[in-house]
């Protein structure tokens, strides 16, 4: 139960954003229902003009949650030099005085002075601002807990591996010496834990990240404990109050977009667990070579499909392509992602293995995951995927091949095997429902964090 104090009235919780990929939006998810359940406490949300207009637009007004613009750390006149990172790197360097400009216009205009700071687990400088302000820092992680344990050892990892004196031929020892991950491979840690450019940008974010986080008065993740016990023990023997307040599809329904393709209605008239549904998110996009590698997979298996392809990228197809299999499968620019995949006719997910796909997996109807990861945390979702949950199968050699995306198929969709990933689904299933209904674990976690914002 949440004691009187500021949360009766007087709390002002500042969230500073992480504008970048799908951060922001699970971000928004967690503070709205924050904001629902607290009503007297403000919420003041900071992230750059793109950023808000994109989260925001798809939610309505709460009138205790405010949205401010702050800048995006690019100077005026500012001429691009073409490094991917270029946007984040200008952003983060200019952050810490954009989030204190905009909390003094916050402040200032609601004349609630900030109680408490929540931002995105990136934003190691959190700590000390909040030192500064004399308030409690609480951090959010928007992946799970096996990649934040591995942005947690960092320094151990590197110090036992000796990382930076070259992995060639140890990509596939495994981590034996941190709890909950001995299944895991040096090959599956993100870039520049390991492996890669150690000395990236992002590489010393989540580095500086791992090393200030034990200062936060509470992280929350968009997870639920029963999903990596192990882990979690281990995280909360490290960490102040580790909450898994998720999944966050399982806890806040989003409004969604009208299904204009007639995906579903299509899919009423296909066999049970027979379809493939393929998609790999808002930012990540497959070489051409393997759009084409998993076409002609896809034509050669006569499974039926959808694909969530965005119609730029349909001239990477196979000539004749769309026109070969316009009767059995559906290729649309945009799907409905959580209602495809509680469809009883899908029977698997080809997928990066993002975190968001992976939970609204679990959120699903049992269905069974072929992953081909690409960047930061998919190769180990992956594999904790595969090899600890049991719910799919990683693509054999790390890319699409033709011949690797039929034996998945044939795995997933013709073999015992693959009920056996798709019971072990369901029960996983069964035990998110559980953690986010009223005595469940994510359900009491929410509560303490709860507690920890509104009352500090």
């Amino acid at each position: 139960m949440r004691t009187p104090g500021r949360g009766s009235g007087t709390a002002h919780v500042a969230v500073l954003a992480f504008p970048f990929g799908t951060h922001a939006a699970p971000l928004l998810a967690a503070i709205r229902r924050l904001a629902s359940a607290t009503p007297d406490t403000l919420y003041s949300f900071f992230s750059t003009a793109d950023s808000i207009a994109s989260v925001f637009s798809a939610y309505r007004h709460l009138p205790n949650l405010r949205a401010y613009q702050v800048g995006d750390g690019i100077p005026e006149g500012h001429v691009r030099v073409g490094k991917p990172e270029e946007d984040i790197e200008l952003f983060l360097r200019a952050a810490p005085a954009n989030f204190r400009k905009g909390m003094e216009r916050a402040v200032a205009e609601t004349g609630r002075r900030v109680s408490c700071l929540v931002t995105d687990a990136f934003f190691w400088f959190g700590a000390d601002m909040a030192a500064e302000m004399e308030l409690p820092w609480v951090a959010f992680w928007t992946a799970g807990p096996a990649s934040l344990s591995a942005h947690l050892y960092t320094q151990h990892i590197r110090q036992t591996l000796g990382a930076g004196l070259g992995m060639e031929g140890r990509q596939d020892e495994t981590l034996q010496f941190i709890p909950g991950m001995s299944k895991v491979r040096i090959r599956d840690l993100p870039e520049g834990v390991a492996f890669g450019n150690l000395d990236s940008l992002f590489s010393r974010v989540l580095c500086d990240m791992g090393r200030a986080l034990p200062r936060a008065a509470a992280v929350f993740l968009n997870s639920f404990e029963e999903l990596d016990p192990t882990i979690t023990a281990d995280l909360k023997s490290k960490l102040n109050n580790v909450l898994n307040v998720g999944p966050f599809n399982l806890t806040a329904t989003q409004p969604r977009a009208p299904d204009e393709s007639e995906c579903m209605s299509w899919l009423d008239g296909q066999g049970r667990a027979s379809v493939a549904y393929i998609s790999f998110g808002s930012v990540t996009v497959p070489p051409r070579a393997e759009i084409v590698e998993l076409a002609e997979a896809l034509e050669a298996s006569r499974v039926p499909f959808i694909w969530s392809l965005k119609d730029h990228l349909r001239e990477n197809l196979p000539e004749g392509f769309l026109k070969r299999n316009e009767t059995r499968g559906m290729m649309v620019a945009w799907a409905p992602q959580e209602e495809i995949l509680k469809h009883a006719a899908i029977g698997a997910f080809i997928t990066h293995c993002g975190w968001n796909s992976l939970l609204e997996s679990i959120g699903g109807g049992g269905v069974a995951m072929m992953c081909r990861p690409f960047f930061g945390d998919q190769r180990l979702n992956g594999r904790m995927m595969e090899e600890v949950w049991g719910l799919g199968v990683g693509v054999e050699g790390g890319v699409f091949t033709k011949k690797a995306v039929l034996s998945c198929l044939h795995l997933l969709l013709s073999q015992e095997r693959g009920e056996i990933m798709r019971d072990n689904m369901r029960a996983l299933r069964r035990q998110a429902e559980k953690a986010v209904g009223p005595d469940g674990s994510s359900t009491r976690n929410f509560e303490l964090l709860l507690d920890i914002v509104s009352n500090a």
